[in-house]
């Protein structure tokens, strides 16, 4: 049996670098888990106590929570990597660990390797997460809301509020599980005609019937129709008892298949087939920023890994772990900032989808590249 035989600075060199390995997934991990616990807490203060403040079952808002934790790791791994790796390079370089891999021989295009490729085993990761647990997720807590809101109807309507629900803006009064004590819709149709419709006492019930959600009785209701271009052509109807269906799709603010629900393969295929049966064009459009936000959010480790280790060695010298982390949460937000901002333009503006959503990336790596270059160079 052959022995492997190692030089002595071959086996230097294979330490620091498990050493870098080990402290960068370290620093990562405890940044994924502080982020996790925020965009969690977040959930379910959004959601969860709304929900359990209705009264419904506490089983099922956990189901609930645990349904939308792929959509919360998705976005917290990229956001970890960068500010993990800033903190642990940034340390690392003011406790002059650094110092001694350069003395060992490594360079800094040495050093980048290791950062990419722990980078690059993340997005894997992460995009795995983002392209077949986050659908499956997705199709799972849809199915719970749904049944949530057939057995709990007061979970759609609150209190004295104004609520958009489909294309009409809507007025509640008072609810008080199931009774409903005045309402008002608003509702206008191709900008031609205002709907509006009053109503006295009503009953939230959850309707059985397919495709709808949810079924108002409503007592004492009055609807007028005015004509936009002349209010002097209108149309009053009254009835003692008006049932309204609220329709699935209405609800969700969906219809039919919901692109988030879908792996980038099933998604690729439903985009070619919208445009050989003519859809619209922004509606494609949409659907073409989700299918590039599949590849764009994850694979964003990488390049925030490129941009953790172009800054920490050249801002980090000096309380390398405060200047990572302060560094890093504002590149986040700055980050997030770009990404709403580009999903906004696709939805209301129907920009180029690829260009709102890569846009943030694509700068990432023109920065990141200046400063390595620079950095290389000293």
């Amino acid at each position: 049996m052959a022995l492997q035989v190692f030089k002595r600075g071959e086996l230097k060199r294979g330490i620091l670098i498990k050493y870098l390995y080990k402290e960068l997934f370290l620093y990562f991990l405890i940044c994924f888990a502080f982020l996790f616990v925020v965009f969690f807490a977040n959930q379910i203060l959004l959601i969860g106590e709304d929900m359990l403040s209705k009264r419904a079952p506490f089983k099922d808002v956990a189901k609930i929570m645990i349904y939308s934790m792929p959509a919360i790791i998705a976005q917290s791994a990229p956001f970890a990597t960068l500010v993990g790796f800033l903190m642990c390079l940034g340390r690392m370089s003011s406790d002059n660990e650094i110092l001694i891999f350069r003395a060992s021989g490594f360079s800094f295009r040495s050093i980048l390797k290791p950062v990419l490729i722990m980078g690059l085993a993340i997005s894997l990761v992460s995009f795995f997460v983002n392209d077949y647990l986050l659908p499956l997720g997705t199709i799972k807590y849809n199915q719970l809301y749904r049944q949530i809101m057939r057995s709990n109807p007061s979970v759609v309507l609150e209190s004295n509020s104004v609520k958009r629900i489909g294309g009409s803006t809507v007025v509640i009064g008072d609810v008080n599980d199931p009774d409903v004590s005045d309402i008002i819709f608003f509702n206008t149709k191709e900008g031609r005609e205002e709907t509006i419709i009053v109503a006295g006492p009503s009953v939230l019930k959850g309707a059985k019937n397919q495709g709808v959600l949810l079924q108002l009785d409503m007592a004492d209701s009055m609807m007028t129709t005015f004509d936009l271009e002349n209010f002097n052509n209108y149309e009053v109807l009254s009835a003692e008892n008006t049932i309204l269906n609220l329709f699935d799709s209405v609800i969700t603010g969906r219809s039919g298949k919901n692109p988030r629900e879908m792996t980038f393969y099933d998604l690729n295929k439903e985009i070619k087939l919208m445009r050989d049966e003519g859809e619209d064009p922004m509606r494609i459009n949409t659907w073409m920023m989700e299918y590039y936000k599949k590849f764009a959010i994850p694979f964003g480790s990488i390049f925030f890994a490129f941009l953790a280790f172009s800054i920490a060695f050249l801002f980090g010298k000096h309380n390398g772990l405060t200047m990572g982390l302060f560094i890093g949460i504002i590149i986040c937000v700055l980050y997030w900032a770009l990404q709403i901002s580009g999903q906004l333009l696709v939805t209301r503006v129907n920009l180029n989808s690829f260009l709102c959503i890569w846009v943030p990336n694509i700068l990432i790596a023109v920065v990141s590249a200046i400063l390595c270059i620079n950095l290389i160079r000293k």
